[in-house]
C-alpha cells in the first residue's frame, strides 16, 4: 500500500510540474509579443527621427519632422498594440477568414467576396489626393516596419493569437486602410435588413394599416401609403422560413438594432459657463476586446490632433486640435436599396433592364479553406449593384422564383475619396473649413458635429442617392430593378445635405434622431436610430442656462429612461394598487410588489436597482404577447422593444389597440388584460433566473457589458483571461446607452454602446477628457489590455491634453524610430 501511495504521489507531483511547466511555456511564448515601449529602433521608411512618447495611460504622442513620418509612427504603434485586430479586419474585408478558421467562416467570406469591397478599395487608391496618398504609404511602411521587427527579433509572431492560428501576415498596403473604412460602413449599415423585414412583415399582416404600428415612422409628418409587397411580387408565400447562418462573432453584418448609433452635442460660447465652446461625443458600436477605438496624438505640421483612431487607418476620426473639435454620429441616411432582378427564363445568365435583357458582369473568385477543398464563386454584378446570396438577412424569403437580389449602396464606389476627406478634417482650423473639407466624403454617412473657438455646427456628410419621385417603394421595400423609376440617378449635391450652423439657441446635438422633415425624394431617411434619447437630451440641455464640461459629462452618463417614464403610466394605468390582498409567495402578491416598486421609480436604469429589470422584462414580455399571434414565427425577428409600437397600441392610435386581442381565442382581450398577463410572464422569468426576492434584484446582474474577444472569447479557460465583463447602468433608450442583445438566454446583456467618450472644452482645450471601453493594448497579458475598462464603467475619463511636457512627465515609454544608415 505504501508503495502504491508513493507512486501516486510521484504521479500527482509530475502532473503538477507538467501543468506548471506548460503554463510557464505558454506564458513565455505569449509574453514574447508584448511590445517594448522604451527603445531606439532603426527603420526603413522615415526621413528623420520619429519620437513616440507614451503617456501614463499608454496613449502615444507622435512627433516627427514631417507629416508622412508622423503617419509612419501611427502605423508602427497600431501594429505594436493591435496587430491581430488589424489583420482580422483586413482578412474580413478581403473575404479570407476561412484560410485561418475553416468552414465556420465560409459564409462570411462568400458575402465579402460578392460585395467586392476590397477590390473597390484597391481601385479607390488612385482617387486620393496627394497628401492622403503619401500618408497611406507612410502608414503602411510603419506597419511593415513593426512586422520586420517582429521577424528580425522573433517577437512571438507579434500577437499571442498567432500561436493558436496559422495566420500569415502579408505586408500592409494603402488599399488595406481604405478597405477597413468600407468595412466600417458595412458594420454601421442597417437599411438593408430593414427593407427585408418590412417586406416580410407586409406579407404576414392581413391588415396593412398595422404595418405602421410595428414598424413605426419617427414622429413628424406622415408618409404616403406604400404598395403592399405582395402586390409588387405576386405569388410569394405569407411566410417562408429563412436559412439564417449561425451567429458568428467574426461576422461584420450588424444584427437589427445593433448598427451604428451615437450621441453628440455642442454648446456655443453663449451657452457655456467658461465662455468657450463645448463638444461631447460618444459613438456607439458593438463591444469587443480590444475596443474598436485606439487613442493617439499626432503632431502634424498644422498643429497637434488627439482623439480616437481605428487601427488600420491613418487618421484621427474623432477628436480635437487646438482650434477645432469634431464628433460623429450615425446619420441613418438611406444609402442602401435592394433590387429584385428578373432573370431571363431562356438564359439565367441575363437579367432584365429598362433596355431589355443584359448579361451579368461576372468574375470567378476562389476561397481557400483551411483543411477543406477550395470553393470557386462566380461573382455577379448588375447595373444596380452586386447580386447577394439568399441567406443574407433571409433574402430568399422575399425573392420570387426566377429572380435574384442586388444591392445598391453608396460605398460601392470605385472612386471613393472618403479617407482623403477624413485626413483633410484633421487640418481644418474652423467649422467652415471642416464642412468644406468633408465635401468629398462618400460613406459611411455620418453627422459631423463641430466646434471651433467661436462657433458650433452640424453637417451630414456622405453621398446621398438621387431617387426618382415616382419610385415604387420610396426605397423602403425591395423594388423591381428593371423599372427605370426605381433606379438611382446619381447623387444629390453636397449642399443639400442637412446643415445646422450657429443655432440661435446656442445648442445643437444628435442622438441618431430624425434631423428634419422633407418630402420624398429629398427625405434623407424614413428609418432613424432614435426617437427616445433625444427627449431626455433636450430636457437636460434646456434645464441649464449655461453648461460646463462637467454638465456635458453628466449628460453622457445619464441613465434615466424617458421610455420607461412614458410607457409605465400607459401599460400600468389600470393595474396600479388594484386587486385583493394576496398571501406571500403567490403570483398576485408578486405582481403587487412589482407594481409598488415601479410606482415609486423615477425611470433611472441604475445597475444597483431592481426596478429596471422588472420594467425591462415586463415590456419585453408585453411586446411578445402583442405580436406573436399576428406575426407567428416572424415575431422572433423583433428582438428589441419598439417604444412607439407600445405607445400606439395603448393609446389606440389609428386602431392600434387591435393588437391586444388574441385572434385565435374566442374572448376579446383588452390591453389591460394583456399587460397583466405580460407582467406575470416577466415575474415568472425573473423568478427562474434571479429568484423571487424582487427587492433584492440588481439590473447590473442582467445588464453586463460584454467586451468579448471575437476569436478567443468562447474558448474554455482562455475566455476568463480575454473577455471583460462589467455590471453597467443604462439601457436601450438612455443617453448612457447600453443596447441589450434581445436574445435568449441573456436578453439584457449590454452588447452595444459608447466604446469611446470624449468631452472637449475650448475655453481650456487641455482640460478636455476622453476614454475608451477597454484599453490601448490588444495583448491580454498587457497591463493596458483592460486598464481603462473600470474607468469607463465608473464614468471616469483620462486627460486629453496636447501638452507635450505633461505627456513626458509620466511617460511609460519613449520610442525613437531613426532612419537606417
Amino acid at each position: 500500500m505504501g508503495l502504491i501511495f508513493r507512486w501516486l504521489l510521484r504521479l500527482a507531483a509530475g502532473l503538477v510540474i507538467l501543468v506548471v511547466a506548460t503554463n510557464a511555456l505558454v506564458y513565455y511564448l505569449a509574453s514574447q509579443s508584448l511590445p517594448e515601449y522604451n527603445q531606439t529602433l532603426e527603420v526603413d521608411g522615415v526621413t528623420a527621427p520619429v519620437e513616440i512618447v507614451r503617456d501614463n495611460n499608454n496613449v502615444p504622442h507622435i512627433f516627427a519632422a514631417s507629416d508622412p513620418d508622423v503617419f509612419f509612427g501611427l502605423g508602427y504603434v497600431h501594429a505594436q498594440d493591435r496587430l491581430w485586430q488589424m489583420t482580422m479586419l483586413r482578412r474580413t474585408v478581403q473575404g479570407r477568414l476561412s484560410e485561418v478558421f475553416g468552414q465556420r467562416t465560409v459564409s462570411i467570406d462568400r458575402l465579402m467576396r460578392r460585395l467586392d469591397l476590397y477590390r473597390l478599395a484597391q481601385q479607390s487608391v488612385g482617387a486620393q489626393d496627394a497628401y492622403t496618398t503619401a500618408a497611406l504609404r507612410a502608414y503602411a511602411a510603419g506597419v511593415n516596419a513593426r512586422l520586420a521587427e517582429i521577424n528580425d527579433k522573433a517577437l512571438g509572431r507579434g500577437a499571442p493569437e498567432m500561436f493558436l492560428f496559422n495566420a500569415p501576415v502579408a505586408p500592409w498596403q494603402p488599399a488595406d486602410s481604405i478597405a477597413i473604412l468600407k468595412l466600417m460602413g458595412l458594420q454601421l449599415s442597417g437599411h438593408l435588413e430593414e427593407e427585408v423585414l418590412r417586406a416580410r412583415t407586409s406579407l404576414m399582416l392581413d391588415d396593412q394599416a398595422r404595418l405602421a404600428d410595428i414598424l413605426p415612422d419617427a414622429p413628424g409628418a406622415g408618409v404616403a401609403a406604400l404598395p403592399e409587397y405582395a402586390a409588387m411580387f405576386p405569388g410569394l408565400p405569407r411566410y417562408a422560413a429563412g436559412q439564417k447562418e449561425a451567429d458568428n462573432p467574426l461576422s461584420p453584418l450588424p444584427k437589427r438594432g445593433l448598427a451604428g448609433a451615437s450621441n453628440a452635442w455642442a454648446a456655443a460660447p453663449s451657452r457655456s459657463a467658461s465662455g468657450g465652446t463645448l463638444l461631447a461625443n460618444d459613438p456607439h458600436l458593438g463591444f469587443s476586446a480590444p475596443s474598436t477605438w485606439y487613442l493617439a496624438r499626432l503632431e502634424l505640421a498644422k498643429g497637434g490632433v488627439i482623439g480616437g483612431t481605428i487601427p488600420g487607418m491613418p487618421s484621427v476620426l474623432l477628436g480635437r486640435s487646438e482650434r477645432l473639435g469634431w464628433g460623429l454620429t450615425s446619420s441613418y441616411m438611406d444609402d442602401q436599396d435592394l433590387f429584385i432582378e428578373k432573370l431571363n427564363p431562356d438564359n439565367p445568365e441575363e437579367y432584365l433592364t429598362p433596355d431589355g435583357y443584359k448579361a451579368f458582369e461576372t468574375r470567378p473568385s476562389i476561397i481557400e479553406i483551411k483543411d477543406a477543398t477550395p470553393i470557386t464563386l462566380t461573382l455577379r454584378w448588375t447595373e444596380n449593384g452586386p447580386v447577394l446570396p439568399g441567406t443574407v438577412y433571409d433574402l430568399e424569403t422575399i425573392t420570387p422564383p426566377g429572380h435574384v437580389v442586388s444591392l445598391g449602396w453608396t460605398i460601392l464606389d470605385p472612386q471613393d475619396s472618403s479617407i482623403s476627406a477624413a485626413m483633410a478634417l484633421m487640418s481644418a482650423g474652423s467649422v467652415t473649413e471642416a464642412i468644406k473639407a468633408s465635401e468629398n466624403y462618400v460613406g459611411p454617412s455620418q453627422n459631423l458635429t463641430l466646434a471651433d473657438r467661436e462657433t458650433v455646427a452640424m453637417k451630414m456628410v456622405g453621398a446621398v442617392p438621387r431617387r426618382d419621385a415616382a419610385h415604387q417603394s420610396q426605397g423602403r421595400l425591395p423594388s423591381q430593378g428593371w423599372r427605370i423609376e426605381n433606379r438611382w440617378q446619381g447623387r444629390m449635391p453636397y449642399a443639400s445635405n442637412p446643415e445646422f450652423l450657429s443655432p440661435v439657441g446656442g445648442l445643437l446635438g444628435n442622438t441618431n434622431n430624425k434631423l428634419l422633415e422633407r418630402p420624398f425624394p429629398n427625405h434623407i431617411s424614413f428609418v432613424w436610430g432614435d426617437t427616445q434619447r433625444v427627449t431626455r437630451w433636450q430636457r437636460l440641455m434646456q434645464s441649464r442656462e449655461v453648461h460646463t464640461r462637467d454638465s456635458f459629462i453628466e449628460a453622457q452618463l445619464d441613465p434615466v429612461s424617458p421610455t420607461a417614464r412614458t410607457l409605465l403610466p400607459l401599460i400600468g394605468a389600470d393595474l396600479w394598487f388594484t386587486g385583493e390582498a394576496a398571501p406571500e409567495g403567490t403570483p398576485e402578491r408578486q405582481r403587487q410588489i412589482a407594481l409598488a416598486l415601479l410606482a415609486e421609480w423615477n425611470g433611472e436604469m441604475n445597475e444597483h436597482l431592481p426596478e429596471p429589470l422588472i420594467y425591462a422584462a415586463w415590456v419585453r414580455a408585453l411586446q411578445k404577447r402583442l405580436i406573436t399571434d399576428e406575426l407567428g414565427p416572424l415575431a422572433s425577428e423583433f428582438k428589441h422593444v419598439e417604444p412607439l409600437f407600445i405607445e400606439r397600441v395603448f393609446k389606440d392610435v389609428d386602431g392600434a389597440s387591435a393588437w391586444c386581442d388574441i385572434r385565435q381565442s374566442a374572448p376579446q382581450e383588452d390591453c389591460t388584460e394583456i399587460a397583466r398577463l405580460a407582467l406575470d410572464d416577466a415575474l415568472v422569468w425573473i423568478a427562474e433566473r434571479y429568484g423571487t426576492a424582487l427587492e433584492s434584484l440588481r439590473w447590473g446582474d442582467a445588464h453586463q457589458a460584454t467586451h468579448d474577444h471575437p476569436v478567443l472569447g468562447e474558448v474554455p479557460v482562455l475566455r476568463y483571461f480575454v473577455n471583460i465583463r462589467q455590471s453597467t447602468s443604462g439601457g436601450d433608450n438612455t443617453l448612457q446607452r447600453g443596447r441589450t442583445s434581445g436574445e435568449d438566454p441573456d436578453p439584457f446583456q449590454n452588447v452595444h454602446g459608447a466604446a469611446y467618450r470624449g468631452v472637449y472644452d475650448f475655453a481650456d482645450p487641455d482640460s478636455s477628457v476622453f476614454v475608451i471601453s477597454t484599453g490601448q493594448s490588444g495583448h491580454f497579458l498587457s497591463r493596458y489590455y483592460d486598464d481603462q475598462a473600470q474607468l469607463w464603467r465608473r464614468g471616469e475619463y483620462i486627460p486629453m491634453s496636447l501638452d507635450t511636457e505633461l505627456a513626458r512627465a509620466a511617460a511609460v515609454g519613449i520610442t525613437q524610430l531613426v532612419p537606417e544608415p
